[in-house]
């Protein structure tokens, strides 16, 4: 028993050595731990130890408050590029949209006018109705000027295509009584003026040239002879005369005359009007500004005067451009004028 007492007395003492043993070694693990508040601050000024953060790194600097600032507003920066592209992208879209609504729109205008008449038959039995009388009693001779004749839309490209064409096939005529320029050639019209020519040309348009006038049997050239597109440039003029009375290649005898000027500024200085003069080509009677879509019907004979005889004061680059058409008839009631003939001009008429 008495040793049993001393072994007992001697585990006593070494279980309390090695408490206090253990705490000394915990205390001295406090001590040797990094203080957090002190560590970040060396971080941040560039003074901490790399070995002080080998416990979870990522974790303590992902807390700091500066880290997370700069984090959330590199994910804003993210985010701002991201919709700066999406806008971008968008923007090219709605560009494309309006160009092709553009496209349409313009489409759209082009069939209308395709639809469109040159001229409709209300109009022209409307015209028949008011002015039958006004023609066939005007002085000179039957005479006409109508505005706003035909489809504005379509003499305006009509307007663009002759001004957008190729002179160089056209006839130029350059003499004392008379410079100009002209082309009967249908083949080199654009696609609006050969279907303003062929409507002027059409059934319709002459039955109301015949119901307008009074002359029966009329009959359109197909071959635009004399006629098509004229163009009087600055300086040009064309004398005053009487045209041609008979057309040898359809046998017929010439009877009137359809004139629509495409000239869409006209400045009253420049001249260029028509004029139309007395039976004795004495006296000018009636002149005529080439206003855009204007259009002048009259009867032509030998003693039916007309020209645009002072020369052309418009500026250079700007010109006198008109339609010309010329309607015939198998009879001419003119016995006087039964001798074929070619172009009259009073300057040729001795005094």
């Amino acid at each position: 028993m008495p040793h049993d007492e001393e072994n007992l007395q001697a585990i006593r003492i070494v279980t309390k050595q090695d408490g206090r043993a253990k705490r000394r070694a915990r205390l001295d693990a406090l001590r040797s731990r990094p203080d957090p508040a002190s560590t970040a601050a060396a971080i941040i000024v560039g003074a901490g130890s790399p070995a002080a953060f080998v416990h979870e790194p990522n974790v303590m600097l992902d807390k700091l408050p500066i880290i997370r600032t700069r984090a959330a507003l590199r994910q804003k920066v993210e985010q701002l590029e991201a919709m700066s592209a999406e806008m971008k992208g968008l923007r090219e879209q709605l560009s494309e949209m309006t160009a092709l609504k553009r496209a349409f729109e313009k489409s759209t205008k082009l069939l209308e006018t395709h639809k469109t008449p040159v001229v409709s038959a209300k109009d022209l039995n409307r015209i028949v109705k008011h002015e039958r009388q006004n023609y066939r009693e005007a002085a000179p001779f039957p005479n006409i000027v109508l505005d706003n004749f035909v489809h504005a839309g379509i003499l305006r490209r009509v307007a663009n295509e002759v001004a957008a064409m190729d002179r160089t096939g056209w006839h130029r005529t350059t003499t004392p009584r008379e410079r100009k320029l002209s082309t009967e050639d249908e083949s080199v019209f654009g696609p609006f003026t050969r279907r303003i020519f062929a409507a002027l040309n059409s059934s319709l348009f002459v039955t109301f040239l015949e119901e307008l006038t009074g002359i029966e049997g009329l009959i359109a050239d197909p071959h635009l002879r004399g006629g098509g597109l004229h163009e009087i440039e600055r300086g040009g003029l064309l004398g005053v005369h009487a045209d041609f009375n008979f057309y040898k290649r359809m046998h017929l005898w010439r009877r009137l005359n359809v004139l629509i000027y495409l000239n869409a500024e006209w400045n009253e200085e420049w001249g260029g009007h028509l004029e139309l003069w007395d039976g004795e080509a004495k006296t000018c009677v009636k002149r005529i500004a080439p206003t855009f879509n204007r259009a002048v019907i009259f009867d032509t004979s030998s003693r039916s005067y007309h020209g645009h005889p002072h020369p052309l004061n418009c500026p250079e680059g700007q010109s006198r451009r008109s339609l010309a058409l010329y309607y015939y008839s198998v009879d001419y009631p003119y016995p006087e004028d039964l001798t074929p003939h070619s172009t009259l001009f009073i300057s040729d008429k001795p005094q």
